[in-house]
């Protein structure tokens, strides 16, 4: 199995959570998205929607899109589950990965960013004050969704899920761009708890082999 990764996207950082998760081997391949090399044709015919990660399953079959890589790496390789099987539950860690996902990092990735001051003309201070609003709505947002679901330890109660691999890497990313997540006492217990673990601290940006500080 291979896994084209960029250290400090948080898509491919789900990923890797997953994968370290269900201790599954891979290659890594870095795409460096600073430098652009996701949109150089070799890779855009392996991955049309010219992103990170990419899947390729050992049998050559390509896949990317984290939350249907982690779907697809369920089906393959169930233990331990994901996205879990039991209907209400799985509709709440479907609806914080989502909310993660879907709501939260598309209008913060770096092609966002990268549009906003290169093409608006935005300043750096109000890129930040972008990013930060939206952060910040995001977590208000997800803290009401923990508390409603009452999460122990991670997301969900005593087990990970695809819920706690989306979060992590979020929270990291607001922490590395200087967010205030002080107010978001389940957020930040379950992002605290998660980095404890073995598999999560394998899966940080840090430990990356392609990784800059």
């Amino acid at each position: 199995m291979q896994l084209y990764s960029f250290f400090n996207s948080s898509t491919s950082y789900r990923v890797r959570i997953a994968l370290a998760l269900k201790q599954l081997p891979y290659d890594y391949l870095p795409v460096n998205i600073r430098e652009q090399q996701h949109r150089e044709a070799g890779y855009v015919a392996k991955n049309p929607s010219a992103g990170v990660p990419l899947l390729v399953d050992d049998d050559g079959f390509n896949l990317s899109q984290s939350l249907a890589i982690i779907d697809y790496l369920d089906a393959r390789h169930p233990q331990p589950r994901l996205i879990p099987q039991e209907p209400r539950l799985r509709a709440r860690a479907l609806e914080i990965a989502n909310l993660i996902g879907c709501d939260m990092h598309p209008v913060n990735n770096l092609k966002v960013l990268r549009y906003l001051v290169g093409k608006l003309g935005v300043s750096e201070e109000q890129k930040n004050a972008w990013y930060a609003h939206w952060i910040d709505e995001g977590l208000r947002s997800l803290e009401a969704l923990l508390a409603q679901a009452g999460s122990g330890p991670f997301c969900l109660g005593g087990e990970p899920t695809v819920a706690d691999c989306c979060l992590v890497p979020q929270v990291a990313n607001a922490l590395r761009m200087g967010c205030d997540i002080g107010a978001y006492e389940r957020v930040r217990a379950v992002h605290e708890h998660c980095n404890t673990l073995p598999a999560f601290q394998q899966a940080a940006p840090a430990r990356q082999p392609d990784f800059k500080a």
